[in-house]
Formats: structure tokens, C-alpha cells, sequence
């Protein structure tokens, strides 16, 4: 088995702030409803940009949703009017659509998804645990191209316990980290299994330091196979393990000093500008 690991630095994330906008986003959506043409609209009579309701109800499982279809607009950029509860699914190709299978919003929100693209199938599934103030997110993919056998078949699942998440960088920076990784990852491929972990801690300046850390191994009579290539493959893939850590720190670190942490009604309207028009809307 091969282990690579790097320790990035980010800007902390206020957790306050991040409840409360999951909070405000999840109850938005909460309080929307289906509009002309399958469109979702927001309870100030706005419509969700990009999102269209293709089958099903709204909000209720099994509803099925997708991007507007491209194609000439209205002068205000409006869909053509259909009936309420319409079934537009042949508007769009149903691989890109999203299904939602669980919306309870004060428990769990579920949706999963089945993207085909360059001849490969890509299921994708999301579960967000207590929306309103996020405990924890699950990621599942399952993919295989059709025809082509178990070569072309993986399976990964990942989960991220927030409050673990949180509780690790409220410990003191002199404090050892965590023994169990708030993040975490594992993929499956007939020829190799990895691990992917996060695990944070406080810095002196507040600032946190997460420890990315990769482990892959070979399978059943592939092993030793696995541990030549890998032994050869060592510098490359630490290599690109640090910089696939740094650039994505890097974006991190952008992102939130351009954010501005609104609250309340701000924070509120700043949300549902996002939404409904995201161009035009301003950093959070």
C-alpha cells in the first residue's frame, strides 16, 4: 500500500455564519413553489435562475429537475407557459436531471442524479443531514460504461461529519488532532481501492491546517502488480497530490476573502439575488 500526504493552510470559516446562511438557503427553497412552465419560484414572485421543474410535484419525491433547455428566450427571458403540474421532461435529456428523493428540511434532503457523458454512465447521489444547520454530508458515485465490462466499473463514496468537523478546530492549536478524520473517502475499481481523508486543525493565527492524506492499494492477485507501479508512480502522484491540495486551498482562501458575511434580512435578500440572478448578484 503507497500513503501520500500534505498539510495546506486556509482561512477559517465561521461556523455562525455558515449555519445561518445553510439555514436561510434551505428555507428559500422551502418556500417556493412550482411557476409557469415548470419554472421554481421563490415566495417574492422570483424565479429560481437555470432550475425547471421536469416531472413530479415540487419538493415532493420524485420530482424530477433540471437547467432550462437552450433556445430563443422572451425578451425578459421567460419560459413559454404551460400548464402547472405539466410534465416537461422532454424539454430535456433525462440524464442531466436531478431527482429529489428526501426534502425534510428540519432532518435530511436527499437528491440523486444520472449524468452520461463520452460514453460513460455517472450515478451521483447527495444526502445532507439536518439542512437548516448541516451535521453532515454523504457523497456516493457509481459509474460504468455500458458494454465495457468491469474495467470500466468504480464505485466511490465519501462522507464529511461536520460537527466532528467542528469540534476539531475548537481544540487548542497545541492540542494533537483529531483520531478520526472529519472527512473522508474511499473508492473501488477491480484493480485498485483509495482512501482519501481531510483532517483539520486550529493554527496559532486562526487560520486552519488541513492534512490531506491519499492511500491506494492493489487488489486480490494484483497486489504485487500494484505496489511495482506504485513504487515507480511515487514521485508524480505526490507530486500532483500537492498540487491538487494547493490549487484548491488556494481557491478556498480566494473565495472567502472576497466574501462578505452578511446577516440577517442582508443576508436574506443577498441569498435570493443569488438565485434568481446570479450575475448580477453581489459577493455574500
Amino acid at each position: 500500500m503507497a500513503r501520500f500526504a500534505h498539510t495546506v493552510t486556509v482561512t477559517a470559516l465561521d461556523r455562525g455564519w455558515f449555519e445561518e446562511a445553510a439555514g436561510v438557503l434551505v428555507d428559500l427553497l422551502d418556500a417556493s413553489r412550482e411557476g409557469p412552465g415548470g419554472s421554481v419560484v421563490l415566495a417574492d414572485g422570483r424565479a429560481v435562475d437555470g432550475l425547471r421543474l421536469l416531472k413530479g410535484r415540487h419538493l415532493r419525491s420524485g420530482a424530477r429537475y433540471g437547467e432550462f433547455p437552450a433556445g430563443p428566450e422572451g425578451a425578459a427571458g421567460e419560459l413559454p407557459a404551460e400548464p402547472a403540474g405539466a410534465e416537461v421532461s422532454d424539454s430535456l435529456d433525462a440524464a442531466q436531471a436531478v431527482v429529489l428523493r428526501t426534502w425534510r428540511p428540519s432532518h435530511s434532503v436527499e437528491v440523486e442524479s444520472l449524468v452520461e457523458e463520452d460514453g460513460m454512465s455517472l450515478k451521483v447521489g447527495l444526502r445532507l443531514s439536518v439542512p437548516r444547520r448541516p451535521r453532515a454530508v454523504e457523497l456516493s458515485f457509481a459509474g460504468h460504461k455500458p458494454g465495457g465490462g468491469s474495467l470500466y466499473r468504480f464505485s466511490a463514496r465519501g462522507k464529511a461529519d461536520l460537527a466532528a468537523w467542528w469540534a476539531a478546530v475548537d481544540r487548542l492549536p497545541a492540542a494533537p488532532p483529531a483520531a478520526r478524520a472529519p472527512v473522508s473517502g474511499r473508492a473501488v475499481h477491480r484493480l485498485a481501492k483509495a482512501r482519501l481523508t481531510l483532517t483539520p486543525r486550529p493554527a496559532e493565527d486562526g487560520s486552519w491546517r488541513i492534512t490531506v492524506a491519499l492511500s491506494m492499494r492493489g487488489r486480490w492477485l494484483l497486489r504485487p502488480v500494484g505496489a511495482v507501479v506504485l513504487f515507480f508512480a511515487r514521485r508524480p502522484m505526490e507530486r500532483a497530490l500537492r498540487e491538487a491540495a494547493e490549487s484548491a486551498a488556494a481557491e478556498w482562501n480566494t473565495a472567502l476573502a472576497e466574501l462578505t458575511p452578511l446577516h440577517g434580512e442582508a443576508l436574506r435578500a443577498e441569498i435570493a439575488d443569488a438565485l434568481t440572478d446570479p450575475d448580477g448578484a453581489a459577493a455574500l
